[in-house]
């Protein structure tokens, strides 16, 4: 059930105007608790409201692939729309600015979800998507990696005093998953202060402190920083570099002796070393500070014993092909690196997977 909406009891008469609204209301309610119990079934990532003139298709985003759910007017999407702002705290008049919004939803059997909203203007209205997170136990970070060699080379890059590993890859490749699993990982072995800045707050981590970034407010990613440096953390983990200033944020923080952990949307790994280059780090920063590049990509997989039916090989970018990345040199040229083509091929070999896994990105 999403928080937000309380229907008035009470035995007072009501006009026929609001009447109506609470109609309308309820109707909105109902319909995206059913929608959300359908995505949620159907184990998507991402709820899509696509409007035009007429109706609003809506979408649901499963293991990475985009599929058709249903149609449905466009005054029902109006009405729908305007309850979803409303009750993740956006503005409702607004319609000509980009805005975004969290919603707790929580199903009849008592899983608990994070809704992450966002609209978009377009000719006719607003697009509307809607990301849902999971808030139970994070799965182990052991049952997210395909290779255990991998884990193993993970957990030493993370047993460093200070510097940068990013985890990097497209929409809906597994980053903030594993970023949580391996903080919560190191949490539970190691206890270390562990520090979040994160806009918004995606999950709870037991026993680490979590920090809701909001500008409005004058809490940046830059304050918000500098107070969490005067907490002695072991770990600073930003939620993802965007632009130019978070990157040059999460370079301070590393440069002043911390282990920073952060997302970025990248290709691949050599194209985060580009992409870092491009927010004006320069080349002697990343050789001061990146640890590492680790690139998700989620393969469909068939493990004994094993309910998760796509799991993560990395590209991992480190020691002499980093540093020879960062110079310009392409990892790919050498065939010590491990593409995400050659992982492929190395888990079809191992019986991971059938042939339906070349299929599956570069």
């Amino acid at each position: 059930m999403i928080a937000g909406i309380k229907q008035d009891s009470s035995n007072q008469s009501l006009s026929p105007n609001e009447s109506e609204v609470i109609k309308e209301v309820t109707i909105a309610v109902t319909f995206s608790e059913k929608l959300l119990a359908a995505a949620i079934s159907a184990h998507a990532s991402d709820i899509h409201f696509l409007p035009s003139a007429d109706e609003t298709e809506i979408s649901f985003r499963i293991r990475g692939e985009r599929s058709l759910f249903s149609r449905i007017p466009v005054r029902h999407y109006k009405k729908i729309l305007g309850y979803y702002k409303f009750t993740s705290g956006m503005d409702i008049g607004e319609v000509r600015k980009p805005q975004n919004g969290t919603i707790p939803f929580k199903t009849e059997n008592g899983s608990t979800y994070s809704l992450r909203l966002s609209t978009l203007p377009v000719k006719h209205s607003e697009s509307l998507a809607v990301r849902i997170l999971p808030q139970t136990d994070t799965p182990p970070l052991e049952r997210l990696l395909l290779f255990p060699w991998q884990l193993t080379k993970l957990y030493r890059l993370v047993s460093a005093r200070s510097g940068i590993i990013l985890l990097t890859g497209p929409t809906g490749s597994g980053k903030t998953t594993t970023l949580y699993a391996l903080l919560q990982s190191l949490l539970d072995k190691l206890s270390p202060q562990v520090i979040t800045l994160e806009d918004p707050i995606e999950k709870e981590l037991c026993k680490a402190i979590q920090v809701q970034v909001n500008e409005k407010a004058g809490l940046t990613f830059q304050t918000g920083l500098k107070a969490a440096l005067r907490h002695d953390p072991d770990i600073v983990m930003i939620g993802e570099i965007r632009d130019k200033g978070t990157a040059q944020i999460a370079v301070q923080a590393a440069l002043t002796g911390h282990l920073v952990l952060s997302t970025l949307h990248a290709k691949n790994a050599y194209g985060t070393i580009k992409r870092l280059i491009d927010m004006e780090i320069s080349e002697t920063d990343l050789h001061q500070v990146l640890l590492g590049v680790c690139a998700l990509q989620l393969l469909p997989t068939r493990l004994p014993g094993s309910d998760i039916k796509r799991t993560a090989v990395l590209e991992l970018l480190e020691n002499a092909l980093l540093v020879k990345a960062i110079n310009g040199n392409n990892p790919y040229r050498s065939s010590a690196f491990p593409t995400f083509a050659r992982l492929r091929r190395k888990a079809y070999a191992y019986g991971y997977a059938d042939q339906t896994i070349f299929n599956t990105g570069f």
